[in-house]
């Protein structure tokens, strides 16, 4: 099946134009590492000549990302990364500029998603920008032949990372890729500040409910976790922790947060986040022992982390209960409400944004450096970790652009860190 780009789909692509360029315009005024580096990068074009592959979540900072790539001088073809997180006027408007093909829309099926994924790598892409890997895979798996002219790629997300590094220890990763997710450009305010703040404010305009004085159950103490109980602690919640790494589980500890099994959390929680990049971290021994009302969300990749099967299967009826919410009534009474289908909650609930713009011009200024790095070094096939310079550098772009300063080690103090023969 061929598919088509994103302008044929639409029953009026003008206006979705119109409506895609307002977004895209707001985002890029609050994104200045991506202003600074697309002037760089239209007076050097350091992309020239190349074919870019992008699977991304395709909403406003993501297009500002794409624009500045194609700035740069690549031809960049772009789709989704999750079936419900595409805002189609904005991938309407990024399918109206030269060299620049969308063919993200909100709502396709799983075939139509691959299908897309599939139109992508008809371009040949010569370097590829992923979120979550499935484009990667899809080269590996069905183009093989494409491999030799890729050189190299990037990866956004946790999951992603995750599956990369699998395919890298199993020898199955034959072109080189950045760990961008594990930057601590994009830990520490992406994952922390970014998932943090959009899940909680999606899951709060979906169901328009308070947070103070609720149980939220965070499930997962990594970085995105960390965020969310942080964000929900700070609306006055109380915050639940559950994990499976003791070290992660004594920091949430120390914290000042509850932590137990999720068989536990599960009669406790009003509120249940999964932020683990996991299978079945919800499931039926714990469907079973939640009160009634429960609101269940996932801010992972995908959604498998809730097991909506096993939920089903207890339900007696469900209904949507409002956009955005199914509710599942047992046969005991009570109701167990999903929000965005268990798909990823801060982008695709009817109202989410996604993470904050500010915090996504940090990202994906990482990206952008990265994709650049491709064409000036020859990596070898694997997983890399970004280069500190090449986050330092946007880190030191972000200072700038908010006017703040810092120290600079005096020379004594670089040749002392610098020594191992300085003692007491």
């Amino acid at each position: 099946m061929t598919t088509e780009p994103i302008t044929e789909r639409l029953d009026d692509p003008a206006d979705a134009r119109e409506s895609g360029r307002q977004k895209i315009d707001w985002a890029r005024e609050h994104m200045p590492i991506l202003a600074a580096l697309r002037e760089e990068f239209e007076e050097t074009q350091p992309l020239a000549g190349q074919r870019l592959g992008m699977a991304m979540h395709v909403e406003a900072t993501t297009a500002v990302l794409t624009e500045t790539l194609a700035a740069a001088g690549a031809e960049v073809a772009i789709t989704g990364c999750n079936p419900l997180s595409t805002h189609d006027d904005v991938s309407a408007a990024l399918d109206a500029q030269d060299g620049i093909t969308s063919y993200a829309e909100r709502g396709v099926d799983d075939e139509e998603y691959y299908n897309a994924i599939e139109a992508v790598i008809a371009h040949e892409p010569t370097i590829t920008v992923d979120d979550g890997m499935d484009m990667v895979a899809a080269i590996h798996d069905d183009h093989p032949e494409l491999i030799d002219s890729i050189v190299g790629g990037c990866e956004e997300t946790t999951t992603g990372v995750h599956r990369l590094r699998a395919m890298d220890d199993d020898d199955a990763l034959d072109y080189p890729v950045f760990a961008v997710n594990d930057t601590p450009m994009k830990r520490l305010f992406d994952n922390v500040h970014g998932t943090g703040e959009s899940a909680l404010a999606a899951i709060a305009m979906t169901t328009n409910l308070s947070w103070a004085g609720k149980t939220v159950v965070v499930a997962g103490y990594g970085f995105c976790g960390r965020g969310v109980a942080k964000k929900a602690a700070g609306q006055n919640a109380n915050v639940v922790v559950c994990e499976v790494d003791p070290r992660r589980a004594l920091e949430a500890h120390m914290e000042g947060y509850d932590v137990m099994p999720m068989n536990e959390a599960a009669a406790e929680g009003d509120v249940f986040i999964t932020t683990t990049g996991n299978r079945d971290v919800l499931t039926k021994e714990h469907f079973e022992r939640m009160g009634d009302g429960a609101l269940l969300a996932n801010a992972g990749h995908f959604d498998i982390e809730i097991d909506l099967d096993a939920l089903a299967a207890l339900a007696e009826t469900t209904r949507e209960a409002r956009p955005g919410v199914r509710e599942y009534e047992l046969s005991d009474g009570r109701r167990l409400n999903v929000l965005a289908e268990g798909r990823l909650v801060n982008l695709a609930a009817p109202v989410a944004l996604g993470h904050p713009v500010e915090v996504m011009d940090q990202s994906f200024g990482v990206q952008a450096v990265c994709v650049r790095e491709l064409t000036r070094e020859g990596y070898e096939p694997g997983v890399h970790d970004v280069p500190e310079e090449l986050d330092r550098e946007v880190a030191e772009i972000k200072l700038d652009a908010e006017g703040l300063a810092i120290d600079d080690l005096t020379d004594t103090q670089t040749e002392y860190m610098d020594s191992w023969d300085h003692g007491t």
